[in-house]
């Protein structure tokens, strides 16, 4: 069941200015903007288990924007791993309260890139194309294709307990397996690959890695028709990627937060992992996406574990990437009411009542 546990209710003056990316709608302006920020908590189906660490429900912070009319919603995930927690992201979105002028550009100004700042901009991009009567997509100008296909998360676990898992899911056209950085690795892929032999295999390290262990199993990984191996190292000590082979194309994840990181995986990694809660939400990922792909970088669109309300925006990103790994409310006991839809490992496009 999901609880709420704390809630902010921020009523202020403000000239919200809605500023579509098509010039063909007219700016549209209101005085009275209220946000409202809450915790809820949502059980898994099972322990989901990677490196460092296991969990067994997701915590998101959901913002709710009205301007007396209409309702905008976002999610966010704080993330440990950013030193992020709900009271942080609560009390970032607060800050907002004093804002005027509160538009989705200004606002990449006023937070840092994070679950507060995506949240508070998914709820933005809600509430604009609820007031125009348009989808999402038709305000960003970008296409939306009816259906895409996503990979589904294996948890790290023993080569024999992710073999059942994989099996468990061997028609899905697409498996993601966490690793752990161990002597297990290549024996949990070795498993799953018996158990799905037409099953597509990403990987992921989740920083676990170390120079010695990638050398050992790259070769062995490519054998196993593995495409793609995402964040092997730190990504304070990912510079050894420019001295070592590629014979998978490497992804980075926690390498690549947003546009500004992109001069940095140059000759390191062939991919990025562009995630909302990294970038700060959509605005910034279209802005990611697009300069990614003119600097040479093929795209993975990623997720936490979250609800739809968290992969209703992402999913705008696919038309523009190779890989997609937007799985997170399938691993939840329940979703939201109108949840994106999913099929056979393939997502639907999000309706008009859950968002955008």
């Amino acid at each position: 069941m999901t609880k709420s546990r704390r809630c902010h209710v921020l009523p202020y003056l403000s000239a919200f200015d809605f500023r579509p990316s098509s010039p063909s709608f007219p700016s549209v302006r209101t005085s009275f903007l209220s946000i409202e920020a809450k915790e809820e908590i949502w059980p898994l189906k099972a322990t989901v288990s990677d490196f460092p660490g296991s969990r067994t429900e997701a915590r998101v912070v959901v913002v709710t924007v009205s301007d007396g009319k209409e309702i905008g919603r976002g999610e966010g995930i704080p993330l440990a791993r950013y030193n992020q927690t709900t009271a942080s992201v609560l009390a970032q979105i607060e800050s907002m309260a004093g804002e005027k002028n509160l538009n989705r550009q200004g606002l990449q100004d006023l937070l840092p890139p994070g679950a507060a700042r995506n949240a508070l901009d998914c709820a933005l991009w809600d509430l604009e194309a609820k007031a125009f009567g348009k989808r999402a997509w038709e305000l960003a100008n970008i296409p939306i294709v009816s259906e895409v296909e996503t990979s589904f998360t294996i948890s790290l676990d023993t080569p024999e307990k992710m073999s059942a898992a994989a099996k468990a899911n061997a028609k899905l056209p697409i498996l993601k397996l966490k690793l752990g950085g161990d002597d297990l690795d290549l024996s949990r892929v070795q498993a799953v690959r018996e158990t799905a032999p037409a099953a597509r295999l990403l990987i992921d390290a989740n920083e676990s890695w170390s120079p010695s262990h990638y050398r050992e199993i790259v070769s062995a990984l490519k054998e196993l028709r593995v495409e793609l191996i995402e964040q092997p190292f730190s990504a304070d000590a990912d510079e050894v990627l420019e001295s070592l082979d590629h014979p998978i194309p490497v992804c980075a994840d926690e390498s690549c937060h947003t546009t500004a990181d992109l001069p940095r995986l140059t000759n390191r990694y062939e991919v990025s992992n562009v995630k909302l809660d990294k970038t700060g939400g959509l605005t910034e990922a279209l802005r990611l996406c697009e300069r990614a792909r003119e600097s040479g970088f093929k795209l993975l669109i990623g997720c936490m574990v979250c609800t739809s309300l968290g992969i209703a925006p992402a999913r705008l990103l696919p038309s523009l990437t190779t890989w997609i790994d937007l799985d997170g409310p399938l691993l939840l006991a329940r979703d939201r009411d109108h949840p994106v839809p999913y099929a056979n490992g393939k997502i639907g496009v999000p309706s008009r009542e859950l968002w955008g």
